[in-house]
């Protein structure tokens, strides 16, 4: 028989064995990183579900095979970051949890059911308003402890979104942010289809679907006017009184937008719709990049989060709060009723997308599908899901109704000759190059070099020419936008619905004390082609600021080809 001591090279054999296996097969994973994975689960939390907590708790074991999926420790819940002047305390942690009424989520619908039919706001009758309404105003009478109430459900967005849950010994100093990443979108669908269930229940019909604001439509591009009337439930006084019907939406807005004509800003989101949705082919540009155990814990921005989620949150938000409380920051943002149709729109944006062809899909990767969260169902139960669950509506008993999509046949247009552009082009290679990094407190042109051209159809088809700006770096308070053009010209650069303006970054107020570092991608395949500079060996990058000028900086730019 061993004894223990003969057993102690064995085991450090095993563990050095695991690493370096790991190291080799993902060689953007650190040694470090890897030991603390390999820390973490063989490491047992004596008390339950945190180290610190004197609950036990058997019903959640993090002692598993090795994974990098994601789960907040729960059980612990810290003081949301904040900027320093917020309208708010730092206290958003949702009623504490009860852990013997934890559950896993089984209640998935039978293929045989009926789907709920989630419709949009300006189709409903004033019946279906009133549902809404009925239940918002029963959530919210709720006593404030009962964690289904209004203000508690607003409380479940703030924590996630500002840092109040972190995640598990020993990655116990990452703070979970459920933006800029991969789970941008699951989170919210979860979110959201037991914000649906509690209201469901509170109106006594199980049947009940959560509208959607589809700001996409052409006839639906200003704020429902059931949110407006001051003697409902869905009113909210922190909003932008400038921005009320019939005052069409901006879904490229930035705080200090010069309004165009009506018609005009009709087009130009109808093209930034286009580009959002068409050109982010791949699921990377579409929903955001990986974020692992061990990782950055803000990668990458999809497209649709950053707009129109980021900046219909602001251009909904009050316009003399400091923040542009309550829709412009997400530590407030739920406390608005809006929010939920808001959002709704954008869980619609993820099944329409799947729908535009070119091979696009989830994510197939275990630590996205494994990652979990933690809700309260409309039985006050403690609910945990994972991000597996929550990939087919219909499994969860919904669907959207089928609304024009005039978006789809409205891709931009350049109204540059090629001759013009390559002018430019020339101008800017004869000036002495930008140096990277740069703080972006003008607007500033750099060329990039681009690894392939001339590609044929089929490598077009594998793989999707991106352009990528790394290292963007800024306050965590900091609100920050700025526009991204590809082959323009900086003296007439191009508007919202033209080929040239390819995209927007854009962060919202966040928290304070601390810098992000992240990184924007946008697919550049279909605009090349469009701009016929396909031959070219470089492309001009623009880079405008329109928000936070002198607070950002850039780390690089370069071109990568992304599997589809």
């Amino acid at each position: 028989m061993n004894t223990p001591s003969k057993l102690l090279p064995l085991i450090f054999a095993f563990i050095l064995f695991l690493i370096l296996s790991i190291a080799l097969l993902n060689t953007d994973f650190s040694l470090f990183t890897a030991i603390k994975i390999i820390c973490r689960r063989t490491y047992k939390p004596s008390h339950g579900l945190a180290t610190t907590s004197n609950q036990r708790d058997r019903n959640i074991d993090h002692s598993s095979s090795i994974s990098k999926a994601i789960s907040p420790n729960i059980s612990e819940c810290f003081p949301a970051g904040l900027p320093s002047n917020a309208i708010t305390g730092t206290n958003c942690c949702p009623s504490k949890p009860s852990f013997s009424k934890l559950i896993d989520f089984k209640d998935f619908a039978s293929p045989n059911a009926t789907p709920r039919v989630r419709r949009p706001f300006h189709l409903l009758d004033e019946e279906y308003i009133a549902k809404f309404e009925k239940g918002i105003a029963l959530m919210k009478g709720l006593p404030d402890d009962d964690p289904r109430s209004f203000i508690q459900q607003a409380k479940v967005h703030c924590a996630y979104c500002n840092g109040a849950y972190h995640l598990y010994h020993p990655f116990q100093d990452t703070k979970l942010d459920i933006h800029r990443s991969w789970f941008f979108f699951p989170f919210h669908r979860w979110y959201i289809y037991f914000f649906e269930r509690i209201l469901g229940n509170l109106i006594g019909d199980p049947d009940f679907a959560l509208p959607f604001w589809n700001w996409d439509s052409i006839e639906a591009m200003h704020m429902p006017s059931c949110f407006t009337n001051p003697n409902s439930s869905l009113f909210h006084e922190l909003r932008n009184q400038k921005h009320l019907p019939p005052h069409v939406i901006d879904l490229n807005y930035a705080a200090g937008n010069v309004d165009v004509p009506s018609h005009q800003q009709v087009l130009y989101n109808l093209a930034t719709m286009y580009k959002q949705m068409v050109l982010a082919s791949t699921t990377e540009l579409f929903m955001g990049s990986p974020f692992r155990l061990g990782d950055n814990p803000h990668p990458g921005i999809g497209s649709v989060e950053a707009a129109p989620h980021n900046t219909v949150h602001t251009w909904v938000g009050g316009a003399d709060t400091p923040h542009h409380e309550d829709m412009g920051t997400f530590y407030t943002a739920a406390r608005d009723p809006i929010f939920y149709g808001h959002h709704s729109n954008l869980d619609r944006m993820w099944a329409i997308w799947k729908t535009l062809g070119e091979g696009r899909r989830e994510y197939s990767d275990q630590d996205w599908l494994d990652s979990e969260f933690f809700f309260y169902d409309e039985n006050a139960d403690f609910v945990r899901v994972k991000v597996r669950d929550c990939i087919d509506t219909k499994n969860l008993g919904y669907v959207y109704q089928d609304v024009d999509l005039a978006w789809l046949r409205t891709p931009p247009t350049s109204r540059k000759s090629k001759l013009l552009r390559q002018k430019k082009k020339a101008q800017v290679l004869s000036w002495k190059p930008r140096k990277l990094p740069l703080v972006l407190d003008s607007i500033t042109s750099v060329i990039v070099k681009r690894p392939k051209k001339l590609r044929s159809r089929e490598e077009k088809e594998e793989e999707e020419e991106v352009l990528v700006i790394e290292g963007i770096e800024f306050g965590s308070d900091k609100y920050v936008k700025f526009d991204v053009h590809v082959d323009d010209d900086e003296e007439r650069l191009s508007d919202p619905d033209e080929t040239e303006f390819v995209g927007s970054f854009v962060h919202l107020y966040h928290g304070h004390g601390h810098n992000i570092s992240t990184s924007f991608k946008v697919g550049l395949s279909k605009v090349l082609e469009n701009l016929e500079a396909e031959e070219d060996d470089d492309v001009l990058v623009t880079l405008v600021p329109r928000v936070g000028k002198g607070e950002v900086t850039l780390g690089n730019i370069k071109i990568e080809f992304i599997p589809r």
